[in-house]
């Protein structure tokens, strides 16, 4: 099929799903054709390459080392960076691997799928049940674009819409299709299409899907999965069965003051500015007290005081987080000491289902971007929720540890991100290597984006 015939069907079909995503060319998802149209838009979206910080989570804490232990983020986590660097973070990532060809793991493609908007693209010419059947290096040497224009736009009309089918599939299941939504809140969608919680639905072809057909706080999302007996990944040493949250910026803004009020995340982080005598969106992404003026002092009265509320709320999240963490790390060990006195899959299925539920309102918390500053109340209640259920599986395995003999457990040192490591059976030196070789022998010699070690 031609590839404007198969333009034309993926228009089509997204017609019939009642789901408006952006109707862009094949042409269009290269970010540099947009420049001339939208050059202040453009440069500003430029300037996200100037967001370097990748601070290393998993050094900062390796409680999370062993929380994500068995799963991919326990091999790298590090702090977002701009728009610019999503292709090149991925890639090096070693949470993507080496895979040396086509058919090697350990990522499924829907991996692209808030990276590039060539993601889209091949959507567009392949499918996305296509496109989502095979393994995320299949599609390295066809995406070159980092997060970019027609992610978010419609480059027939420039009007904020969504690319990606699945969230205007979850927008649908969520009771808020988008083309029923004031413009504001369709801008804010175009960030909400990524930013949000998803799994990939193994039950069909691993396309993204948001948990939201039974609702968009945490406790819903847990029932869904709950209900579908879904997991992430099995936990290395409580054999739990794990939930990752991802980003939940959408779901922990909407229930808060800012979402009452009416401001979205394009109101404090893309605020329309003035130069060379136009006004436009700034597209930096920007940290929201940079623009003080423009963003909050419509509602806050001093920059100075709204740092120190920020400030105060930061450190309140962090301490319930790392009250809740330090108990349900501690009930992944007393789990895996259970395991080695005898316990039974009867015995612990309970105080596991605990534990991942323990772990799941803890990620949902740390996992959402600036929580301090979108919704503190709500993390703070997730975290005091998340050390409670800790607290209970901890209680429950205590029992079935004195049921086989065992009246106390002897933790190990996980204070450091090597010694954790150790403990989860990562061998970081064979992942570095494996990576080194990806790099220089695969992605600089067939991929566009020539990401060095």
């Amino acid at each position: 099929m031609k590839r404007t015939q198969q333009f034309a069907l993926s228009v089509a079909i997204a017609a019939l799903c009642g789901t408006a995503v952006a109707k862009n060319s094949p042409e269009d998802y290269s970010n540099p054709t947009w420049k001339e149209k939208y050059p202040e838009q453009y440069a500003s979206w430029a300037s996200t390459s100037e967001s370097t910080d990748k601070g290393d989570i998993l050094a900062d804490n390796p409680n999370a080392v062993i929380l994500f232990g068995g799963y991919g983020f326990a091999k790298d986590y590090n702090k977002p960076r701009g728009h610019q660097f999503a292709i090149t973070d991925l890639t090096r990532s070693l949470r993507t691997g080496g895979p040396m060809d086509n058919s090697q793991g350990p990522m499924a493609a829907s991996c692209w799928g808030c990276k590039t908007p060539d993601m889209i693209r091949m959507y567009d010419e392949v499918g996305e049940a296509t496109f989502s059947d095979k393994k995320w290096g299949a599609w390295g040497h066809e995406m070159s674009n980092s997060i970019g224009c027609a992610d978010c736009h419609d480059a027939e009309t420039g009007k904020p819409t969504p690319a990606r089918p699945f969230a205007m599939r979850a927008f649908v299941a969520a009771g808020e299709k988008f083309e029923d939504q004031e413009e504001n809140i369709q801008a804010a969608m175009t960030c909400a299409q990524c930013h949000v919680e998803y799994y990939f639905d193994g039950t069909d072809h691993k396309k993204v899907k948001f948990p939201w057909d039974g609702g968009q706080n945490p406790d819903a999302m847990l029932a869904y999965y709950d209900a579908l007996n879904f997991k992430d990944w099995t936990h290395k040493i409580s054999k739990a069965p794990m939930l990752k949250a991802q980003h939940p910026e959408w779901e922990t803004w909407k229930p808060s003051v800012h979402a009452e009020m009416d401001v979205t995340c394009i109101d404090c982080h893309m605020p329309e500015v003035e130069a060379n005598g136009k006004t436009f969106t700034r597209h930096n992404v920007g940290n929201a007290i940079g623009n003080f003026d423009v963003t909050c002092s419509g509602c806050h009265d001093s920059k100075a005081e709204l740092i120190e509320t920020l400030h105060d709320n930061k450190v309140a999240v962090k301490e319930a987080q790392s009250a809740a963490e330090a108990v349900i790390t501690k009930a992944h060990f007393d789990a895996g000491e259970a395991w080695k006195a005898g316990a039974t899959d009867a015995e612990m299925k309970a105080a596991l289902y605990d534990i991942r539920h323990a772990q799941w309102r803890w990620d949902y918390a740390i996992a959402s971007h600036g929580i301090h500053a979108h919704n503190p109340s709500l993390a703070i209640e997730q975290l005091e929720l998340a050390k409670k259920t800790g607290e209970q599986a901890r209680a429950k395995l205590k029992t079935i540890l004195a049921k086989h003999g065992v009246s106390k457990v002897t933790y190990p040192d996980y204070s450091t991100k090597a010694k954790a490591q150790v403990l989860v059976g990562l061998d970081k030196a064979k992942l570095d290597a494996q990576k080194k070789k990806f790099l220089e022998e695969r992605v600089q010699k067939e991929w566009p984006n020539k990401v060095e070690y």
